[in-house]
């Protein structure tokens, strides 16, 4: 369980997170809404990427900002949006990264075999020796995935992690993502600009608007044409697919 409790966080005179409380329940949980609503850095706020103003954050009964780095990174994976690295690694050798907050230098057995099952579970075992920069951005993007996938937590959070990805790779990823919840277990937070990606997927949605949360629950609760035509400002119709909503705009 992931919960905030009256979560502040501004930049400057910018109110980015509004006193934001929500409990996220096992399973996968989409965060949506329109540019600038804070989705971002709640997340990065939950990942203790970024700091807060007001408010309390704990991952499994776990304070955020007091737990040690290494224990938070033993519970919680994050994958940011922008993933920059200043040195020159291979595909293996950066999703090998994904293991030292469990104490290894990430080639023990244990080691090798999470991230074996991490490139494999992201299919780029064809570019492991790799460096990230001669790989397309919707491989290096999958590689960045197998590196949080590789750190084996309970709890994983994902900043647009479709970015560059063809709808093959993007199915693939959502696919996963949910096997990772059903099979696993795993509280899977993702924040998406897709909608009917997110309907498809996800148990939950938190939709946000100026760093608000506006609602909060299952898709067919908050994938409605009255509250999505509301929240992006643009008119929405909702039909339905195999029971899953399907929304489309204008």
């Amino acid at each position: 369980m992931i919960s905030t409790d009256s979560v502040v966080k501004r930049h400057g005179a910018l109110v980015a997170v509004d006193d934001v409380s929500v409990d996220i329940r096992p399973g996968v949980t989409a965060i949506i809404g329109p540019n600038g609503a804070g989705k971002s850095t709640l997340l990065a706020a939950i990942g203790r990427l970024v700091g807060t103003d007001a408010g309390d954050i704990t991952v499994d009964g776990l304070d955020v900002l007091t737990t040690k780095s290494r224990v938070l990174a033993q519970r919680l994976a994050i994958l940011r949006q922008d993933n920059h690295l200043a040195i020159r690694l291979s595909v293996e050798d950066l999703v090998a990264y994904g293991r030292f907050p469990h104490g290894g230098s990430g080639r023990t057995p244990d080691d090798r075999a999470h991230v074996d099952a991490a490139i494999e579970l992201l299919d780029i075992g064809s570019v492991r020796n790799r460096f990230l920069d001669e790989l397309s951005g919707g491989q290096r993007q999958r590689a960045f995935v197998a590196m949080a996938l590789a750190q084996d937590t309970d709890h994983l959070l994902l900043d647009e992690p479709l970015n560059n990805l063809d709808p093959r790779h993007c199915v693939a990823l959502m696919k996963l993502v949910r096997r990772l919840a059903d099979e696993r277990g795993m509280t899977v937070v993702v924040v998406l600009h897709d909608i009917n990606v997110a309907a498809q997927y996800a148990d939950d949605i938190i939709a946000m608007r100026n760093g608000s949360v506006v609602h909060h629950g299952p898709v067919a609760e908050v994938v409605t044409a009255q509250h999505l035509t509301a929240l992006y400002e643009t008119p929405a119709r909702v039909a339905e697919i195999d029971g899953r909503p399907i929304v489309l705009w204008g």
